[in-house]
């Protein structure tokens, strides 16, 4: 089926702006979501606006399309603020509002296909944990930090007030891509004043902040905010990320081909229970106190063999469904996704034009519920 057809007929041809209307639609604000009562999502991160390289790039209704038909929820949106504005103290204040209309026609799409739309800042004035050191001041760090932390309040409030009245069912937000290691007190102090710009403009906005020490850890200290917090599933890294060149001090002679269950160079044998242990059991005391967890990033790099992936992709599934925890693979096309992943060791099948690693797919759609 051609891809024109395949949108047709699944009635999902864009049918003008939506977002609008959608922002002004009555609804019944007793039965819109609140912190503590998410739904499980799950779905895929989508990298439209991921780079800052390509603020031109639009998002695709054929990936709206395409998770709707098989059966997913919800999409995570990281985005770089370099896509509207410039990595200038005295540009960080410009917004080109164009690039925007990228963005509401992703949240139409959302709408019409059912997904989920979550916003992030991957890329926020005064921090990216991808080149950091290209932000002309730090976010957490240095004698002008505030100065950033006020021009990342500046972008969340545009970007709220844009949005304003959208429900939390159809749209939430997430305030950065995974903060640095650093104290929690340090991390708490911009979650808070993000927050509170946010809360000012959109008192019941649904918000999401990624654990500290890379997304990978809790935040007691923020507990009392009303936020969904955001983990990660990249653990061990050696299996996620085998030959990634991006990874701070990967060789190629530095990482064994992985296996599952995997023995590290310390000895360290990596199986579902250390999982348990160490990337569930932690959050354990958040979720005692209400607070919601969702798992914003996770997925396995093109290189790790197929079955070793599927084996450790698994595990960490079946442990978040007894927790009752959503997740978004990264990504739905490309080198992690189910979609165009260039795997040397995978049979593909042409899906409505696109290489699909059905076997991947079938177990994600095992563990949605």
């Amino acid at each position: 089926m051609e891809r024109r057809d395949f949108l047709k007929r699944a009635g999902l041809a864009t049918a003008g702006t939506l977002l609008t209307s959608g922002s002004a639609m009555a609804f019944d604000e007793a039965r819109d979501i609140r912190p503590g009562k998410i739904p499980r999502w799950y779905g895929f991160n989508l990298l439209a606006k991921f780079s800052g390289n390509q603020p031109n790039r639009k998002y695709d209704e054929e990936d709206f399309a395409l998770m709707q038909e098989l059966g997913f929820n919800f999409a995570r949106l990281p985005m770089s603020y370099w896509n509207w504005s410039k990595p200038e103290v005295d540009k960080w204040m410009d917004i080109n509002e164009k690039v925007f209309l990228d963005v509401d026609q992703a949240v139409n799409f959302g709408h019409q296909y059912n997904v989920h739309i979550n916003m992030n800042l991957h890329r926020i004035p005064g921090y990216c944990i991808n080149g950091r050191g290209l932000e002309p001041i730090d976010l957490f760090y240095g004698p002008e930090k505030d100065k950033a932390l006020e021009a990342a309040i500046y972008h969340w409030r545009y970007i709220t007030r844009r949005y304003k009245g959208i429900p939390n069912r159809r749209l939430s937000f997430d305030l950065l891509n995974e903060p640095p290691v650093t104290p929690n007190e340090n991390y708490a102090r911009v979650v808070r004043a993000l927050v509170e710009a946010i809360r000012e403009e959109d008192p019941k906005r649904l918000i999401f902040a990624d654990g500290i020490n890379v997304g990978r850890d809790p935040v007691p200290e923020i507990a009392d905010l009303g936020l969904v917090q955001s983990c990660r599933g990249y653990d061990p890294m050696q299996v996620s990320h085998y030959r990634a060149s991006w990874v701070p001090g990967y060789t190629p002679d530095s990482w064994p081909e992985p296996s599952w269950p995997f023995t590290d160079k310390s000895g360290k044998t990596w199986n579902k229970e250390v999982l348990r242990k160490e990337k569930i059991d932690p959050w354990r005391p958040l979720v005692k106190k209400g607070v919601n967890v969702h798992v914003g990033e996770w997925g396995c790099y093109k290189y790790t063999p197929h079955e070793i992936c599927l084996s450790w992709m698994e595990d960490f599934l079946s442990l978040w469904r007894e927790m009752g925890w959503g997740w978004s693979l990264w990504n739905l096309k490309g080198d992690f996704g189910i979609f165009n992943s260039d795997r040397k060791d995978v049979k593909y099948e042409n899906f409505r034009g696109n290489q699909l690693d059905r076997k991947m797919l079938e177990l994600l759609q095992k563990y949605r519920s």
